[in-house]
């Protein structure tokens, strides 16, 4: 895809000046940033940049005295995965969030006091993981353990509860390092967690809002990955259990990457990456039990209607990709759209929402 590179000339210069103005021109639709002695170079998709919706967000910079000036030049063509592919990554763990560890922890001690099998309580299923280990292929998965919360510790005898996704990252967005994607993943492994077959009417955890039944009554399972990028969230559905994943994205290169990893990860078979907009959901057909989106705070508010349109009665919508200061107004558009919020979760600012239908 094209980019416009926009120098940010910040004058007098500080560090919180150009915090704040890299908030301000991420509403305005830029997506990264590399900051410069002077300001930043801001990254926006040539499709998606208004130079009017720019002027507007920093027309009243709230520092007085301080003036912004900038500059926009076609940007150069170039890998933004450069050092990825050459150097690779280290493996990045993901584990589940407290509450859901917590819930295990406390059946698994359950189990061993009255003699049943964890594998019967519930706590352990064939799809169920304390953790998610992501690497590309020139690091392997090793020492994971210390990485993990306390509450996750019992994984150095528990390794094969830990899921692992490999990949590779060509021209896209998702390797696992991003706040946004750790969120992701974490919340998908609270949604496919086992849990009793008979949750009691007080379990609002989000495994028992998604999932009512037991592990070997599980219903067929649909996601949809709105901006699929390197299909990280789709295949980290995939292999905890969901049946079938759709991804799309605007992206040529991020459509072929994210077939690649599939294949790599041995879920090909379930997995279809379709190039282009929301709009190529109206050739998608039927609905899905589970919507992810991880994409900035502007094509989320414009693309909502279309999600729900694609949302079978009671599924789940995971939202990331946008600031914490962001979630009011997504929470509200949502609601407009008849969708609950269930969970919020931030971290470095960055925030990750869960809702129902």
């Amino acid at each position: 895809m094209k980019y416009f590179e926009v120098e940010f000339t910040i004058s007098p210069y500080s560090a919180d000046a150009c915090d704040l103005l890299a908030a301000l021109a991420g509403d305005a639709g830029f997506e990264t940033f590399e900051e410069t002695e002077t300001g930043l170079l801001g990254y926006v998709q040539q499709s998606l940049f208004s130079e009017a919706a720019l002027q507007e967000s920093i027309a009243d910079f709230p520092f007085e005295g301080v003036s912004i000036r900038y500059d926009v030049r076609e940007a150069e063509d170039r890998d933004w995965n450069e050092q990825w592919e050459q150097e690779g990554f280290e493996p990045i763990v993901v584990s589940r969030s407290e509450e859901c560890s917590a819930r295990s922890e406390e059946c698994s001690a359950r189990s061993e006091e009255c003699g049943v099998r964890s594998e019967e309580c519930g706590v352990w299923s064939e799809n169920t993981f304390e953790g998610i280990i992501i690497h590309d292929g020139r690091h392997l998965p090793s020492e994971v353990s210390s990485h993990l919360s306390p509450l996750t510790s019992r994984l150095s005898s528990l390794t094969s509860h830990l899921l692992e996704i490999e990949i590779d990252a060509r021209l896209a967005f998702g390797t696992g390092t991003h706040e946004t994607t750790r969120m992701i993943c974490a919340t998908l492994l609270d949604l496919f967690s086992a849990k009793n077959p008979t949750p009691s009417a007080s379990d609002k955890s989000l495994s028992s809002f998604l999932f009512p039944l037991s592990s070997k009554e599980k219903p067929s399972m649909r996601v949809l990955d709105c901006g699929t990028g390197t299909g990280i969230l789709s295949i980290c559905a995939l292999k905890l259990g969901a049946t079938e994943a759709v991804g799309y994205d605007i992206d040529e290169w991020s459509v072929d990457n994210a077939r690649h990893n599939a294949v790599i990860n041995r879920v090909d078979d379930r997995f279809t990456s379709l190039l282009g907009d929301a709009t190529i959901l109206n050739k998608v057909e039927g609905t899905f039990s589970l919507v992810m989106a991880n994409i900035n705070r502007n094509i989320l508010l414009n693309d909502l209607p279309l999600f729900r349109q694609k949302m079978a009665p009671g599924a789940v919508l995971i939202l990331s990709g946008f600031y914490t200061a962001d979630s009011p107004l997504l929470i509200d558009k949502a609601a407009t759209l008849g969708l609950a919020l269930r969970q919020q979760q931030a971290d470095n600012d960055w925030a990750c929402l869960t809702f129902r239908a």
